[in-house]
């Protein structure tokens, strides 16, 4: 590792026979919540793990977190179905010991499809099949020695159509199955929909963009951010500078009137891990991305990966306040 939309959408118990089966679970009231790290540390997502009654199912690119470890090996020897699929392709030998771990004390614990060119998704659902049913969206790994310098986000929702599409392309992860993703209300999905839905929001904005990624390699993404501010579109980008990785692109972005604010890979600076995205921010078609998608061709066409759209009020704030104070605090390219 280098280190809702809700759309308002009525939650009816047919709302997702979808082809997959089951009807999803209704819920009262739909909600989102937004996890920010490092400030806010894991504490929300050990308490949805600790939360389950029923099944965990885990998707991770990185597992090297004693805490989750032991909270998941906890909830299988209380008789909660935890199922776990872990990054093999770029991963293996960060894994091995979670795996083992996990095999040894009664969790599912599968290797990821070698189909994909790596399984980057980092998602936890809980609860699934039933009207107590929650996931985090994350893009952070669950890997400890990270947490205290490396800003990342996680959504947590209890949307009952992302939730059960979730699912059901777990299941089919998890089998080594051929699935095309459901898009839930708002899911975004490599390597199926994630290239369009990203360009959509950039190719979409009127007034602001604000971007947090590990990565800027994506030739599409690089044009759209490019022609985004030629037409006026005020954006902004913070990343990590990986000794001058993307240097071309940088150059490219800033000729074109993007704003880059760039943080030096070390061990005290602030890492920027995150994938977000926020669109025309104060406006009525303001929204934001949120997920596990770098800015590379791998990531977007050949990854499993996931992430969604959002339109809730808070998320919004919050991830451009803490966007914006991110760009602040770094250095201008």
């Amino acid at each position: 590792m280098k280190r809702e939309r809700s759309f308002a959408k009525t939650m009816l118990s047919a709302a997702l026979v979808c082809a997959f089966g089951a009807a999803a679970p209704a819920f009262a009231q739909t909600s989102q919540t937004l996890v920010i790290e490092p400030d806010q540390g894991f504490t929300s997502i050990y308490n949805l793990i600790s939360a389950a009654k029923s099944t965990i199912d885990m998707t991770m690119y990185e597992l090297q977190d004693t805490t989750a470890q032991n909270l998941l090996c906890t909830a299988a020897s209380n008789g909660v179905k935890v199922r776990v699929i872990l990054d093999v392709n770029d991963e293996k030998s960060n894994n091995t010991s979670a795996y083992d771990q996990l095999k040894d004390c009664g969790v599912s614990v599968v290797w990821a499809w070698t189909k994909y060119e790596a399984t980057h998704q980092k998602t936890i659902t809980i609860d699934g099949a039933t009207a107590n049913a929650q996931t985090a969206i994350m893009t952070a790994n669950l890997t400890s020695r990270y947490y205290s310098t490396t800003r990342d986000f996680a959504v947590i929702e209890n949307n009952a159509t992302d939730i059960a599409a979730i699912e059901a392309t777990f299941a089919k992860d998890y089998a080594h199955d051929s699935v095309t993703p459901s898009d839930g209300a708002d899911l975004v999905w490599s390597p199926t929909n994630s290239q369009t839905s990203l360009l959509d929001i950039i190719n979409n904005a009127k007034t602001s963009l604000l971007v947090e990624n590990e990565e800027m390699s994506d030739s599409a993404i690089v044009s759209a951010l490019e022609k985004a501010a030629e037409k006026g579109v005020s954006v902004t980008v913070v990343m990590t500078n990986d000794d001058n990785e993307y240097s071309s692109e940088f150059n490219a972005l800033t000729k074109d009137g993007v704003k880059i604010s760039t943080y030096p890979d070390n061990d005290t600076a602030l890492y920027i891990h995150a994938k977000a995205i926020v669109a025309d921010y104060g406006t009525s078609s303001a929204v934001a991305f949120v997920g596990s998608e770098n800015f590379s061709s791998a990531s977007l066409t050949e990854n499993r990966e996931l992430g969604l759209t959002t339109t809730n009020a808070s998320v919004l704030q919050q991830l451009e306040s803490t966007m914006s104070s991110d760009y602040s605090g770094g250095t201008p390219w």
